[in-house]
Parts: C-alpha cells; sequence; structure tokens
C-alpha cells in the first residue's frame, strides 16, 4: 500500500504535462495579438499610454498568481516593490536630467531639485550607484527581491503565514509610505520624483518614445508569462499547489516549506519590480502613492478579478479593472470606490475563479463541444480496446 508520503513524492516527481496545452498557446498568441498589433492600430498614442500604464500592473498580479494562487501566499503589500523598483529606475533617471548645466541655478549643482530645496549639498551615498544604467538595471529587480528575500525569511522560518502575513505585508507597505513621505530630501516626499526627462540621452517624453516604450513593456510582459508558466509547470510548480493545499504533508516528504514559499515570494517581488520600471519609464514619475495599501490591495483585485489561478486571465482582470476604473472616474467619479467594493464582492461571491474561470466553466465547453463531437467516442460498456458499433 502507498504510503502519503509516496504518493505525493511520486506526484511532485511525474511530469506528464507539456509546457503549454494548444488552448494555453491560443490564449498566449491572441493576448499577444491584442496588445502588440490590435491595440496599436486602434488606439491615438493618449490611450495607448494609457494602455502601457495598465500593463505594469499586470506584472503584479502575473506574481501574485504564482504567490498567492499557487503557493497559497496572500500579500497585501506588493505595492511595496512596484515602487521600489519605480524608484530605482526613477533614481537613474533624474540624475540623468540633474546634470551641472540642468541645475547651474541650484545652490549645489549636479543634484537633485527636491536635495537642493531641502539644503542638502551632496549626493547622498545610496544614490552613487544609479549614475551607471547597467548597475540599474540590476538594482531595478535586485533591491526589492532583497528586500522581498529578508521579509519573507524572518516570517516564513517562524511559520508566520496566512492572514497574519497579509496584515504585515500591509504594515510593511504603511511604514514605507511613511517613510518616502517623511525623508523628502533624499526621496522627494509626497510629491515623488518628477520631471524625468531622458534615459541614457533617450528623449522619453515624446509620443514615439511612449510607443517604443508601450512596445517594450508588452515585450517584457509576454515573457514574464512564459517564465511563470515555466515555473507553473515544472515541479516546483506541482510542489507549490501541494503546499498550498497540504502545508504539513509537504514539510513531512522532506521539502522545505519555508524555502519555497521565500522563492514565490520574492518571484512575485521581481516581476512587481519590472512593473514599477516601466511605469516610471511610461508614464514620467515615481510617487509614494503607489507604493501604499490602497494600491497594494487594487492589484490583489486585478489578479482576482482575472482569475488567480491563470496567467492570461491576470492580465485581462489588469485590463478590465482598469479600463473600468477610468471610464467610471471620467463619467461617474464619485462612483469608482463603490464599484470596485461591488466588483471585488461579486468576485467572491459568484465567480471566485475570476474571468479565466468563467471562460473555461462556460465558454471553452462550448467551443470545443463541436470538435469533441466529431470525434469517436467509445462505449464505457464495452472492454478497453473493443470497438464501438
Amino acid at each position: 500500500m502507498t504510503s502519503p508520503v509516496q504518493s505525493l513524492s511520486k506526484a511532485v516527481t511525474v511530469n506528464d504535462n507539456p509546457f503549454m496545452k494548444p488552448v494555453e498557446w491560443v490564449s498566449l498568441l491572441l493576448l499577444a495579438g491584442v496588445i502588440l498589433v490590435v491595440l496599436p492600430l486602434m488606439l491615438d498614442g493618449f490611450r495607448l499610454n494609457l494602455v502601457g500604464k495598465y500593463l505594469t500592473y499586470a506584472f503584479v498580479a502575473l506574481g501574485l498568481v504564482i504567490c498567492w494562487g499557487y503557493a497559497g501566499i496572500l500579500s497585501l503589500g506588493q505595492g511595496v516593490f512596484f515602487g521600489l523598483g519605480g524608484y530605482c529606475m526613477a533614481m537613474y533617471l533624474k540624475l540623468e536630467a540633474s546634470s551641472v548645466e540642468n541645475t547651474k541655478i541650484q545652490s549645489t549643482p549636479g543634484i537633485p531639485d527636491f536635495m537642493d530645496w531641502n539644503q542638502i549639498t551632496s549626493l547622498p551615498w545610496f544614490w552613487q550607484p544609479f549614475h551607471s544604467l547597467p548597475l540599474t538595471l540590476i538594482l531595478v529587480v535586485a533591491v526589492p527581491v532583497a528586500f522581498a528575500f529578508i521579509i519573507s525569511v524572518a516570517m516564513f522560518k517562524r511559520r508566520v503565514g496566512g492572514t497574519y502575513f497579509a496584515i504585515i505585508t500591509q504594515a510593511i507597505a504603511a511604514i514605507l509610505t511613511i517613510l518616502i513621505v517623511g525623508q523628502q530630501g533624499y526621496t522627494g516626499g509626497i510629491n515623488g520624483i518628477t520631471d524625468l526627462r531622458t534615459l541614457n540621452g533617450w528623449d522619453i517624453r515624446t509620443d514615439h518614445a511612449k510607443v517604443i516604450l508601450y512596445f517594450v513593456n508588452g515585450g517584457l510582459l509576454i515573457g514574464c508569462i512564459l517564465m511563470a508558466q515555466y515555473v507553473k509547470k515544472s515541479k516546483l510548480g506541482r510542489i507549490l499547489v501541494a503546499m498550498r493545499e497540504k502545508e504539513d504533508r509537504v514539510r513531512f516528504s522532506g521539502y522545505s516549506v519555508a524555502g519555497f514559499k521565500v522563492f514565490a515570494f520574492c518571484l512575485a517581488a521581481g516581476f512587481a519590480a519590472i512593473g514599477g520600471a516601466m511605469f516610471t519609464l511610461q508614464v514620467g514619475f515615481m510617487s509614494p502613492s503607489f507604493v501604499g495599501i490602497v494600491p497594494s490591495i487594487e492589484m490583489v483585485i486585478y489578479a482576482a478579478v482575472g482569475g488567480r489561478l491563470s496567467l492570461f486571465g491576470a492580465v485581462w482582470g489588469t485590463l478590465l479593472v482598469n479600463w473600468a476604473k477610468t471610464s467610471f472616474s471620467e463619467s461617474f467619479p464619485d462612483l469608482w470606490l463603490f464599484g470596485l467594493g461591488g466588483l471585488f464582492i461579486a468576485v467572491v461571491l459568484i465567480f471566485p475563479n475570476g474571468i479565466a474561470g468563467l471562460w473555461r466553466e462556460h465558454v471553452e465547453p462550448r467551443l470545443f463541444r463541436k470538435a469533441k463531437g466529431l470525434a469517436p467516442v467509445a462505449n464505457p460498456a464495452l472492454p478497453h480496446g473493443t470497438p464501438a458499433e
């Protein structure tokens, strides 16, 4: 008789799933076609840049699918990593815009304007690495992931999880927001880091640059989807699911539950950081308003609406919620928060698996019913291998 430990070991070792099923390839091609072809042809520059901003949030939703959907770790502080990635990119852009020639009217030329306003006379040490673009690109991911690693090791090694972990991530988001606002001379304070002009000499404020950044944004998003899909289909992905369902069983099987949780949390932080950096490039500023509790909860709603178990659903959910937010804000600015709350309640009560769940339950069966009807069906009453009459 097979023991529970042996059955779990077999479940996480055997891999009979392809990297992407045909329906998943179709979903990926459809999503890529809409993002990279249809929307650029249909929308003007302003609306396309707006969609580009939406896509930066989709990186966070992708990370939440792995972290929350598969590993069972609900984080209500993903705005922290989105903001850290954005601030790292903004620091490089601000230093490039703060050359001695551009800031010669300041008391101390060569430093960001908000530092000069706060009587800071030299560039702080932690700003120095952001003079280099290659180092900045590394730090955009490394700083948030390192911060996530410290948080997750401190929590998961002590088996802190569930609601307690969600509350702690909220507290960290609130603390970081207060810290950024309070240290105005080093971070720009409540206004954030603004007046960002060029990326390695390339003007990012032009319409042409914003279109190029939109396509870079879309390409990076597709790349992150493929990376997340690889994790999902690998042995690691099956361990994450097993850990979500029966954590003690996985631990008794000899796997390091804390280690896998740390990995999932850090991967989600890395995705969020890439989105934050692209947000800074796409929009042209970064402020503490994207780091706090409210944006972090909104990011969870994106994943919930799209489907917390679906990578493609998370992207569609992000686009849908943000499109609704923009539409409601333009027409009924006082009703958007009520609409957002109603949407979240509907997800919990009516379609808990999000848009992706509705698609799998109601649309896919109808699309493939005809094809299945044409295929020969074996008579269950006959022995295996006997042709049906």
